[in-house]
Parts: structure tokens; C-alpha cells; sequence
């Protein structure tokens, strides 16, 4: 379906308009706008993916970031301990570049049974077998011992001391014990810890429960009522509490290598990241601001921002991505217009729960009893739609899930221009539209 009706008559403007195609489910929306307003269309960067997925893997691996190549700094004894993504980062792809990774080490001289791939589950509930040759692939599960580090299993843990802002740093046990921790995920924006990827592979991924929940709560305000830290957001680092704590446990670890992949907006790797755990993911980080941070000189008036179609709104819990990124974007007094068709909307339950406590108070109380992370993203969610007004373009059957998040539901962008019609003077107004949303930061000022 392609929405042709989507036009605003607005008196005093020209006729010429200008259309933008805007994704929403496995279709698209037609918004027009008349072509004398000041509209700036915010795209990221056309990222090619490397092509020769196995020949781009050893390259990186062969001219390392900060650090000598693999193959120079392990010694065939070596017991060596590879931390991998859990099912949930499927999207990492970790079974296109894990048998690059091993034959590496192999070329060093150590054999397949004396490394252990660990996946990073944090809190996240165990992998079945199948699970693992969906996230890594038979090749790699059929080589080498495949470990799970779950969080809740506390004798799987070791207290390695406490960081400087009094969290227990307890880490799983194979991890210690191994002679080399090489890390490996991939890097992106991340609303809490500003970048995914790097040292986000010890914390939370082979954390014990006391060390995640002690640092993921640097994520709530300090203040009880205040909401969350602001701190805690996408692209953010030197003030991040929740980051600067996750350094801290890294360092403890001391881990010897790191190997990361970044992504393009169709899902293709872009490059990889090979070397020094910290000065490769930085490396890394710069990538990411490179192809989804877009410099925007000045704030909206109205912000109109799609999450970008299937399967990036396919629920309310992947297409709020969208709406957080583009909330800075929206100038005091402004207003946003998102566009996510949601057909799934109450999935995942451990997200939508939470905007069935009665205030934002309560769910911010429960947080900080019980800390996850698909709360925190609803919570966050809640506050920005408190502070800015929200028009949602949706199903119509999401209507009353929405109405307990704070947001304005309606059925297509036609209705959702008249309602921004009535606060804004639209004739007027600065418009930025975000046709990849959940992708693509504007980085205002840059």
C-alpha cells in the first residue's frame, strides 16, 4: 500500500510540493510538504559491506589496531577463551567471521580443544543447541567446546574486587582462568552505554547479576522521581557513568584481544575491527558515528521520523529506537510526528508490561528494585513522551497500547499534519525528517 492522501493545505504557501517516501511496515507512506518550507531530509551514509566477508576478516586480523597480530601475542599452550554475542545479536553474524577467528589461532599453534567459545548471556535466559548453530554456525560448533555464561548461576562467578563507583566486580570463572580473553560483538549506538560492542562483552555479557544490576542502575537519575540519567544515551561516553564503570570492570579483565564487527543500514558488515580491546573499539565507535551520526545544523520545529519499515517496527520495543534518536532533534516547544506500524505491538512482554504501571514514578521505583533493560527503554520512552508531544502514525488496533505510553495514535499522516497543524505554525516551522530513524542519529551542532 502506498499512501497517496497524505497532503496538508496550508493557506499562504505554494503549490509545488515535495514527497518523501516513508517506510512503515513492509509498505510505505507518502508525506508532501510544500516545497517552500524549510525541510531537511537527514539521511546516514552510504556504507557499502566489504564484500569478501573471510579475505576482509584476515586483513583486520592481520593489521590489528594498538595491539602485534594474534597470532604474534598468543603461544600454542595457550587455554584461550573467545566471548561471543547470545541469540539476541544474531545480527553480529558471528558465524561468518568465527572460523576466521579460529583458524587464526590455529596458525599460532593452538589446537580447537584448547579454545572455548563463552557466550556473553548476561541475564538473558540459556541457549538451546540450536540456538547455537543458528548464532554461530555448525562449523564452529563442531570444533570447539561452546560455554554459556548466565548471570543468575553465581557459582560460575568470581569476585575480581570492586569499581571505584562501589559495584562488585564478580566475572564467570572461565574467563579468569583463561591464559587469553579475546572479545568479539559488534558495535553500534547504544541508549544506555553510548556505544555497544567492546568492553560490553565483560559487562554485562560474562558479569554475575550483582555486578550487572550495580551498574546498569547508573542509568536512572541519582535522584528517585527524576527519571533517567541523562547521561545514559546513544553516542555519549566521558560523562556516561554506566560506561566509565563498564571501563573499569574491562581493565580488571585485562582482555587480550579484540575482534568486532560494524554494520551497515542493511544489515551487511562494513568493516571489522581487530586489536587493542579499547583502541580497536574506538576505532570502531568513529566508524559507527561515520555512517549512522548525520551533523544537523539546528533543531525542528517538527521532526518527523519513521523507524524505518520491517522488521525495525515490527514492535513497539524495536521502533521506539526511533523516537529516542530523534527527540533531540525536536527544539522546546516542538512536537514529533513517528511513523511505525507495530503489528506486533505487545512483543516483547517484558517490554510492554511496563506501561501498565499507573505512573512513570512506580515504574521507576520497580527499575530500581529489579533492573532490566527492556524497562529502562520503556521508561525512558515514557519520560520523553511526558516532555514532548508524540504523534504516533500506526494499526489502529494500537491505539490503546499507545494511549498508555503518552502518545497520540493515529491512522495516517494526513490526521497526524492537521493535529501538528494546530500547535505549529507549519508555514513557518523548521522540519527535519528522519526517514531511518531507528538507524540514524542527528548529531544537532556538529
Amino acid at each position: 500500500m502506498s499512501d497517496t492522501g497524505n497532503r496538508l493545505e496550508l493557506e499562504g504557501v505554494s503549490d509545488k510540493m515535495q514527497e518523501i517516501e516513508l517506510a512503515f511496515g513492509e509498505q510505505s507512506l507518502r508525506l508532501v510538504l510544500p516545497d517552500v518550507q524549510c525541510v531537511d531530509v537527514v539521511e546516514g551514509s552510504l556504507t557499502p559491506g566489504v564484500g569478501n566477508i573471510v579475505e576482509a576478516a584476515r586483513q583486520a586480523l592481520a593489521e590489528p589496531v594498538g595491539e602485534p597480530p594474534l597470532r604474534h601475542k598468543v603461544k600454542a599452550t595457550d587455554k584461550v577463551v573467545i566471548i561471543v554475542s547470545d541469540i539476541t545479536r544474531r545480527w553480529v553474524r558471528h558465524d561468518l567471521f568465527l572460523p576466521v577467528l579460529l583458524d587464526e589461532l590455529n596458525a599460532a599453534g593452538i589446537a580447537d580443544k584448547q579454545i572455548t567459545v563463552l557466550v556473553a548471556l548476561g541475564a538473558h535466559r540459556p541457549h538451546s543447541q540450536e540456538e547455537n548453530l543458528l548464532a554461530y554456525g555448525q562449523a564452529v560448533v563442531e570444533r570447539v567446546t561452546i560455554a554459556q555464561s548466565y548471570a543468575p548461576e553465581t557459582d560460575q562467578f568470581v569476585r575480581l574486587g570492586t569499581t571505584s563507583r562501589g559495584v562488585p566486580v564478580t566475572v564467570n570463572r572461565r574467563v579468569v582462568e583463561a591464559d587469553r580473553v579475546i572479545l568479539t560483538g559488534g558495535i553500534c549506538y547504544h541508549p544506555m552505554a553510548g556505544f555497544g560492542g567492546g568492553r560490553k562483552a565483560i559487562l554485562p555479557g560474562v558479569s554475575g547479576y550483582d555486578s550487572i544490576q550495580g551498574n546498569h542502575r547508573f542509568c536512572l537519575s541519582k535522584v528517585e522521581g527524576d527519571g533517567v540519567n541523562p547521561h545514559s544515551a546513544s553516542g555519549r561516553l566521558n560523562d556516561n557513568e554506566m560506561h566509565l564503570d563498564m571501563m573499569e570492570m574491562a581493565e580488571m579483565v585485562k582482555p587480550d584481544f579484540l575482534f568486532n564487527v560494524v554494520l551497515n543500514p542493511e544489515g551487511e558488515i562494513a568493516a571489522f575491527f581487530a586489536g587493542h580491546w579499547l583502541k580497536a573499539w574506538q576505532a570502531g565507535c568513529k566508524k559507527v558515528e561515520e555512517i549512522y551520526g548525520v551533523p544537523v545544523e539546528q533543531a525542528a520545529d517538527l521532526v518527523i521520523v519513521s523507524a524505518g519499515g520491517a522488521p525495525k517496527d515490527m514492535n513497539f520495543y524495536q521502533a521506539c529506537k526511533a523516537i529516542q534518536n530523534a527527540a533531540g532533534a525536536v527544539k522546546p516547544g516542538g512536537l514529533m510526528i513517528a511513523v511505525m506500524e507495530c503489528r506486533d505491538i505487545e512483543d516483547p512482554p517484558d517490554f510492554s508490561q511496563w506501561f501498565h504501571y499507573p505512573s512513570l514514578l512506580e515504574a521507576e521505583q520497580a527499575l530500581r528494585v529489579a533492573f532490566t533493560v527492556p524497562g529502562f527503554i520503556a521508561l525512558k520512552t515514557g519520560y520523553i513522551a511526558r516532555e514532548l508531544p508524540i504523534i504516533v502514525v500506526t494499526l489502529a488496533e494500537n491505539a490503546a497500547f499507545f494511549a498508555r505510553t503518552g502518545i497520540q495514535a493515529v491512522t495516517g499522516l494526513e490526521e497526524a499534519l492537521q493535529l501538528a497543524a494546530k500547535r505549529l505554525d507549519l508555514p513557518n516551522s523548521r522540519i527535519i525528517v528522519l526517514p531511518h530513524g531507528g538507524s540514524t542519529l542527528p548529531l544537532i551542532g556538529a
